[in-house]
């Protein structure tokens, strides 16, 4: 795998300035542990139920169930909705974009977990499109080497920054950019995992994507409707399977 860029980095076609690419950085002396806030939801009990309903689902890996009920979702979501944090519900998170439900991002971190992993038994670089609030980021720190995660909204971008900065996660990697013209610089990818839906998934992805790795990301099919579709890279070819129906916001070009 090659040598990861260094960060900050600055993407093609993005404005420059303080808001494009880095690392996640930790508060001075802070951790995520330390912001309780108050409200009675950082009791691992809470986080437990949650995950004994995604098993009774039927979600198996041991690894994704583990990194679900590690990751505390109500520290991602706005204060007024803060008591449905662990509900099976996706919830706003402001310019028109929601966090996913536990139990698709779940389901779809496992799928892309069913890829070719490396000796520790975590894939090795994941590239997210989406970044949406940050939290299937922390989670994916959980189970990938390296995080690339990316998002076209300056709004969230920032949010996502916000929400991580308490946390100690030196290996994921926030980018603001175009996520349709994914990451070229941390190619090739173990996986790459969408969380917004086009007609297609864009030869970009498919580029950067390494041999033995996945693709994880909804995708307009002919009859009008979003499925969850999974592609796999081979030495000779894509081999892609169609899966449940799902409900993503559209994939969009630029920033904003």
């Amino acid at each position: 795998m090659s040598r990861r860029p260094g960060f900050p980095v600055r993407l093609d076609g993005a404005p420059a300035g303080p808001a494009t690419g880095r690392s996640v950085a930790p508060a001075p002396g802070t951790s995520g542990h330390e912001r309780s806030g108050g409200i009675g939801l950082d009791s691992q009990a809470v986080r437990l139920r949650m995950v004994q309903r995604m098993a009774a689902q039927g979600i198996t890996d041991a690894q994704v169930l583990c990194a679900m009920g590690s990751v505390e979702r109500h520290r991602f979501v706005d204060t007024a909705l803060v008591n449905q944090a662990y509900e099976d519900t996706s919830l706003p998170i402001g310019l028109g974009q929601t966090i996913s439900k536990p139990n698709v991002v779940a389901r779809m971190i496992e799928l892309l977990l069913g890829g070719a992993r490396g000796p520790t038994g975590r894939l090795g670089r994941v590239l997210e499109i989406g970044t949406g609030c940050g939290y299937q980021a922390a989670v994916l720190s959980l189970v990938a080497v390296e995080v690339y995660s990316m998002e076209r909204l300056r709004g969230l971008h920032e949010k996502a920054r916000d929400n991580l900065r308490h946390f100690r996660l030196p290996n994921v990697h926030l980018l603001f950019g175009d996520g349709r013209a994914g990451y070229a610089k941390g190619a090739p990818y173990a996986g790459i995992i969408a969380a917004a839906g086009g007609e297609a998934v864009p030869p970009a992805w498919i580029e950067q994507l390494a041999v033995g790795g996945r693709i994880v990301a909804p995708t307009q099919m002919p009859g009008g409707y979003q499925a969850l579709v999974v592609m796999e890279k081979t030495a000779r070819e894509m081999k892609q399977t169609v899966l449940e129906p799902v409900h993503f916001v559209p994939l969009k070009s630029g920033i904003a």
